[in-house]
């Protein structure tokens, strides 16, 4: 027997919309279920008709290959695949039952059957960036995360006010069905009621079945002093609700992923930091104080010693970042980069000429030991 158009079986047009595909699959999904026509023998056959329908044309590879190639597509071999369709069960669990993923749950495990899900609520992820100051520092502030909730309408039932919850005939109510594949018995998602267990004759149309709804809500978040790049931190029970129909009431957690921005000044390496402060050839050379800014905004006075060199390295002990849940902080290095000076005028040029013929460029101690080597390098060549 040929099947039929899926088109057809929707009863929409080939140009109909993803908003229009699930409008139509519930209208027939709530027509054709199986529970509404225990005596009919065709049902459960014109249902999987449906939903396999549906699995196809909501799916945008699925369709496109469809529209070129009709059935064929997802026969033995087909450019679809031999699969072709989703479980009917999980494509009806999305439609009327699944509270559904997406957004801050993907990484926590949102979606699936509410059974599937251990029966609470999921996680949620929430990405902050700070500067290093803050960092330093710690911080209280308050945060917007959507977070999903019962339904007010239906108070999480899912199903519209006076309308029945009835007990799946398919399952009896236990959510999962066993099928023996030879040597093999496979259980999964009941394919009638999504898993859940329960049918609902008229779907809430706030949450469109699903029992809860997302909600803006604000948090109050402290960020411990110290904190790192990286950092997770939880606030249990701070997550979505636990759906009502088969939940236990334990909500999920909430994860703040923290990030610390670069800084223009400080490198940091845990709880040190390092700092790299420009110093005028004269200063190196006759030594004197230099001001470096620290991360807590203060200020500290270093010393440079006559005949400084670039990449000399100064330890201020304590002047680092906090360390978390310590009252210690680590040190901040400050490494030397002495300048050579640009655009002299006139008498800053005979000066440094009068320095060079008084041999200043021999007391480089750096260069006099590269021109030895060097000397002695083409001294070897010679031989």
């Amino acid at each position: 027997m040929s099947k039929r158009d899926y088109y057809e079986v929707l009863g929409v047009a080939k140009a109909a919309d993803a908003k229009e595909l699930k409008s139509a699959f519930r209208k027939k999904a709530m027509e054709c279920h199986p529970d509404r026509h225990p005596n009919d023998p065709e049902a459960e056959t014109r249902f999987k008709e449906l939903n396999e329908a549906y699995g196809i044309l909501s799916d945008g590879d699925k369709r496109s290959a469809y529209d070129r190639m009709g059935h064929r597509a997802f026969e033995q071999g087909g450019a679809g695949g031999s699969g072709g369709f989703q479980d009917f069960g999980d494509i009806f669990s999305q439609i009327f039952g699944g509270a559904g993923g997406g957004g801050f749950a993907d990484m926590f495990g949102g979606g699936g059957s509410r059974q599937e899900r251990g029966q609470r609520g999921s996680d949620l992820r929430y990405e902050m960036e700070i500067s290093l100051e803050e960092a330093f520092k710690g911080k209280e502030l308050d945060i917007k995360v959507p977070i999903s909730e019962n339904c007010g309408r239906c108070e999480g039932l899912g199903a519209e006010p006076g309308a029945s919850i009835d007990t799946c005939n398919t399952c009896g109510g236990a959510g999962r069905v066993r099928t023996q594949q030879g040597f093999f018995t496979m259980e999964r998602a009941c394919p009638t009621c999504g898993g859940q267990g329960e049918y609902v004759s008229d779907p809430c149309r706030e949450c469109d079945g699903s029992g809860q709804t997302r909600v803006e809500t604000e948090l109050d978040v402290n960020i411990p002093a110290g904190v790192e790049d990286g950092t997770r931190i939880r606030l249990s029970g701070q997550g979505d609700a636990a759906p009502r129909r088969g939940g236990t009431g334990q909500r999920g957690d909430l994860y703040i992923f923290v990030s610390v921005k670069p800084h223009d000044i400080f490198e940091r390496d845990g709880a040190h930091l390092y700092c790299r402060a420009p110093v005028p050839m004269t200063k190196a050379a006759l030594g004197g104080e230099v001001e470096i800014p620290t991360i807590d905004g203060g200020r500290s006075k270093i010393t440079i010693p006559d005949g400084s060199q670039s990449g000399k390295r100064m330890r201020l002990r304590g002047k680092g970042m906090s360390v978390l849940r310590s009252s210690q902080r680590g040190d901040m290095y400050v490494e030397l980069s002495v300048e050579t000076p640009s655009q002299l005028n006139s008498r800053q040029r005979e000066l440094l000429e009068e320095f060079a013929r008084e041999g200043g460029d021999e007391i480089s101690p750096a260069s006099k030991n590269f021109f030895d080597k060097a000397k002695n390098f083409w001294d070897n060549l010679v031989d």
